[in-house]
C-alpha cells in the first residue's frame, strides 16, 4: 500500500525525491502520513480536493479488499 501511494504522488509532483509516505499503525487503524517537497502539495491536493480524493478512493478501496484494520491517508505540512 506505501509503494502504492508513493507511485501514484510521484507522478504528480515536481520533486518526486522528496515524497515520503510514513505508516503509523494504531490498534485500530493505519495512518499513512504523506509529506511532499515545498510547492507540490498543491499538485496533490489537486482543484477542489480532487486528486486527494481519488487517492484516498483508491486506498480504501485496496484496503477493503485486502481486509484488516482501515486505512486513511493524511497530507502533513
Amino acid at each position: 500500500m506505501q509503494e502504492m501511494i508513493e507511485l501514484i504522488v510521484k507522478k504528480l509532483v515536481d520533486k518526486p525525491e522528496e515524497v515520503k509516505v510514513t505508516p503509523v499503525e494504531t490498534e485500530q487503524r493505519i495512518i499513512f502520513e504523506l509529506t511532499v517537497g515545498e510547492g507540490d502539495y498543491g499538485k496533490v491536493i489537486g482543484k477542489r480536493g480532487r486528486n486527494i480524493s481519488a487517492i484516498r478512493t483508491l486506498v480504501f478501496a485496496v484496503n477493503a479488499k485486502e481486509g484488516g484494520k482501515r486505512a486513511r491517508l493524511d497530507v502533513i505540512d
